[in-house]
């Protein structure tokens, strides 16, 4: 462990890249994630983030919206997996009241509260298919109506997706269009593993431990060996959130 801590700090020297929010790395694949992220973030371009659960794929995204010239704006995170089918439509896109039998009143959706600003699709793959078309509408016309409206509403929102799985393998089996796959594939990235970023963890285990300490009110929190040498050699099928619930 101390041999360990000697190398990252010679790699660290002069080289350590620290973004807010969290996002901490040495790793030089990280790197390079975190490299094409600054060049992209004071564009348009649409982003897709490709990597596991728990890699930190929102703290990345939300790396991007403040960096661009949108960080005043609104950032409206969404995940995908975790809404109903039947209740994706009228959370993206909203309805007009007595658009249906309970809209007893307007409701606004996700895209129109993010107008101006960020809006992130976290597991872009768990999107029904019939609603892709619609995303697909807004990506191309910049605007959209909500459910029951005849008026369009004019749209200027930056589109960030995530996703831990094969989209191509999705658009193979007819779960997931081509066309909306480019649309938001304009620049990807990918976050790698924990296990594939060793030489990150004495960062974040010491900064999970800053974190912790402040919230819990102590002074100051250490890490035995014995646990330091179990945090090396586990793989954290969790990754970095993992990580720091263990912390």
């Amino acid at each position: 462990a101390i041999e360990r801590k000697r190398k990252v700090k010679q790699k660290t020297k002069g080289k350590k890249i620290e973004f807010k929010p969290e996002f901490i790395a040495i790793d030089e694949n990280t790197k390079k994630a975190l490299e094409i992220a600054k060049k992209v973030s004071p564009t348009n371009a649409n982003v897709l983030l490709l990597g596991e659960s728990g890699v930190g794929k929102e703290e990345f995204t939300k790396f991007i919206h403040q960096n661009s010239k949108r960080a005043k704006k609104p950032f409206i995170a969404i995940n995908m997996s975790a809404i109903p089918e039947n209740l994706v439509e009228s959370e993206l896109f909203g309805y007009e009241k007595g658009a249906f039998t309970d809209a007893v009143s307007q409701k606004i959706g996700l895209f129109e509260s993010a107008n101006g600003g960020t809006l992130f699709l976290d597991e872009i793959g768990e999107m029904p298919y019939h609603l892709q078309a619609k995303l697909l509408r807004v990506l191309q016309e910049k605007e959209m109506y909500r459910l029951g409206g005849t008026k369009p509403i004019k749209l200027d929102i930056r589109i960030i997706s995530a996703t831990n799985k094969n989209l191509k393998t999705f658009i193979e089996e007819g779960k997931f269009r081509e066309d909306l796959f480019y649309r938001l594939n304009v620049v990807h990235i990918h976050l790698p593993p924990l296990r594939e970023r060793t030489d990150d963890i004495p960062l974040l285990v010491a900064h999970f431990l800053k974190k912790y300490a402040q919230e819990m009110g102590k002074e100051r929190l250490t890490i035995s060996p014995e646990a330091l040498n179990l945090i090396y050699t586990y793989t954290w099928p969790g990754n970095v959130r993992e990580l720091e619930n263990a912390i």
